[in-house]
């Protein structure tokens, strides 16, 4: 939508063409269904891609300040919430209804629940079959997103559109995504399901320091959500106490308390039954009396750097967004139009760019669709 408003307000003829029976159905559940439409810390190493630098283009020309020009333009409340997180202050559908707007102002035609069967191009154009007919443009952009969140339509029809025109593809993967364990981890996972604590993940150099929640799968929460688009396999280190040197302060608790349980004592920094379960897990069972520096410090690695290896993620189904998709090799960053074929254009999710967590995959949505736009 934003890419048709784009064009059509160019003078441009535009026809978006949607399976879906209502147009942003995606935008409809973001944000606990109040849309957090962008980030204003929405800024080029924020997000994952192949080429690291292939999104700096376009966010550069379209800022988070020249949507929430628009927000504004609309009358629509918002508020940031934290990390430079703007919501609506009412609901997900002023978003929609501002797109549609844009779309209707500039003379776009949408036809929804057009389920396309076939797109070709013969040299001067291309042409899409679908269920209710051919259509034929000069110009086709590619704005379809991945496989996440299918039970929304969300499909990988973007992908096998570049493969027939050439295109490379960076294999999909479940971005933000909760992650899944086995054996005894995934015993304490359940144990403490329901259980939110503020932790800091990290792989490597990528840190995240946001809630963490136990469920009976596995870990969620923000802070697991954005670390899993980095994890490609391999430990995750979770430090449940952030910003507290454990081993110091267990040694200064044994010394002001020594009689105290462990489980006792690591309730003031963490949740009780979680400090219940890791007490007895990090051999913190009895008082601290009856525990040597060595000891305390194992335990306190076991709460600042707890490593856990995952077994996989909840899939596309839990998704929120879908790493990897079209080459960015074979896409100008200027226009995102493909090179090797001229009036095909490729943006949004489809494309191997990947924010955070937090609204930056809509706004990688709103600059790259104002990219091909203007371009088309």
């Amino acid at each position: 939508m934003m890419a048709a408003a784009t064009a059509g307000a160019r003078g441009k003829r535009v026809l978006l063409l949607d399976h879906a029976d209502e147009p942003g159905k995606k935008i409809l559940i973001s944000g606990g269904g109040r849309c957090n439409f962008t980030n204003i810390g929405a800024t080029p190493d924020r997000f994952l891609s192949a080429n690291p630098h292939f999104a700096r283009s376009a966010l550069g020309r379209y800022t988070p300040a020249d949507f929430v020009a628009l927000v504004e333009k609309h009358g629509i409340a918002y508020h940031e919430k934290t990390l430079g997180q703007l919501f609506c202050d009412g609901s997900a559908r002023q978003i929609v209804a501002l797109l549609v707007d844009e779309c209707d102002a500039a003379h776009v035609e949408t036809r929804l629940g057009h389920r396309i069967s076939a797109v070709d191009h013969d040299g001067g154009g291309f042409r899409v079959a679908t269920d209710h007919g051919d259509f034929t443009a000069s110009a086709l952009i590619l704005a379809t997103g991945g496989p996440a969140i299918p039970k929304l339509g969300a499909t990988g029809f973007a992908y096998d559109v570049a493969r027939k025109f050439g295109l490379k593809i960076v294999e999909p993967r479940p971005g933000l995504v909760p992650l899944t364990f086995s054996t005894d981890l995934l015993d304490l996972c359940r144990g403490l399901s329901g259980v939110a604590v503020d932790a800091v993940t990290s792989i490597g150099k990528t840190v995240f320091k946001e809630a963490l929640l136990f469920t009976h799968r596995g870990l969620s929460g923000p802070a697991i959500l954005q670390i899993s688009s980095y994890w490609h396999g391999g430990a995750v280190t979770l430090d449940l106490a952030p910003g507290v040197d454990v081993g110091a302060w267990l040694r200064d608790r044994r010394r002001t308390r020594p009689r105290a349980e462990g489980a006792t004592l690591l309730g003031e920094l963490l949740p009780s039954r979680l400090a219940s379960a890791l007490s007895t897990r990090l051999g913190l069972g009895g008082t601290l009396a009856n525990l040597n520096d060595r000891a305390l410090d194992a335990a306190a690695a076991g709460v600042s750097a707890f490593s856990v290896v995952p077994t996989g993620t909840e899939g596309f189904a839990k998704a929120e967004v879908t790493t990897g998709g079209i080459d960015t090799a074979g896409l100008s960053s200027k226009t995102m139009g493909a090179s090797a074929v001229p009036g095909l254009y490729a943006i949004g999710e489809a494309v191997d760019v990947t924010g955070w967590l937090g609204g930056y995959n809509f706004q990688w949505a709103w600059a790259s669709g104002v990219a091909a736009g203007n371009a088309v």
